[in-house]
């Protein structure tokens, strides 16, 4: 008998996580560093990926950013968060990115979340697995790097400024959400008057995570309203 895939169950992840983007091309924002022939994006094109820190507000796309370094260098993926991680969690990745290079020849992309939260001595312990080459390192941070990150890992990580998203772009990200079919609501066939997408925009002050759970809230408060749920 065949194995068959009975895997059938919906993606219950929120809005805003289905709708990261997965190739440049689905990108809104930031197109001083990812408009065509910017020099971040030609580098990820010709899977040149380099260690660098992202430096900018929530919900500006620094996590889905380092999801697209990771996919055009088709590294395996480690994440830790300075709020919950220490050192131990920083040697466990590392463990782990050595591992993946033996055992599947692949690179591993470390993502490190509020890298502003680590003391010195916690940042001084990613110095020689990036300058080896054993991570492509990713930190993002909502500070001014030049106060909350030490002058060796600057040195050695490319700093890139994520702008806050502008009202135009909510605006596309929150249409782009509306018409996906796959990943989004398309199926819904829901309509965004223009005077409610720039009310949207102006609550959310260019967040897009804000803009997609507000835009889910309201999609389920029109299906509810029509009985489809309950």
């Amino acid at each position: 008998m065949a194995n068959l895939d009975f895997n059938f169950a919906p993606d219950f992840r929120p809005l805003a996580a289905r709708m990261r983007p997965r190739v440049i091309s689905e990108y809104i924002g930031q197109m001083h560093l990812l408009g065509a022939g910017q020099p971040l994006r030609k580098a990820l094109e010709a899977n040149r990926a380099h260690s660098m820190l992202l430096c900018g507000p929530p919900g500006t796309g620094k996590t889905t950013l380092a999801e697209l370094v990771a996919h055009y260098a088709n590294a395996h993926v480690e994440r830790i968060s300075a709020v919950t991680s220490g050192v131990k969690d920083i040697r466990a990745a590392i463990e782990q990115a050595k591992a993946i290079a033996q055992s599947r020849g692949q690179r591993t992309l470390l993502f490190v979340d509020e890298v502003h939260r680590f003391n010195k001595s916690q940042q001084d312990a990613f110095l020689p697995f990036i300058e080896d080459g054993t991570v492509i390192f990713v930190g993002a941070t909502t500070e001014n790097p030049s106060f909350e990150i030490n002058n060796a890992l600057l040195s050695r990580a490319r700093v890139y400024l994520i702008n806050r998203l502008t009202n135009d772009e909510i605006i596309q990200i929150a249409q782009q959400a509306l018409t996906d079919i796959e990943r989004g609501l398309g199926k819904r066939q829901l309509v965004l008057p223009n005077e409610v997408a720039n009310s949207l925009a102006q609550i959310c002050d260019g967040d897009a995570r804000k803009a997609l759970n507000l835009i889910e809230l309201m999609g389920d408060l029109v299906a509810i309203a029509k009985g489809e749920l309950i």
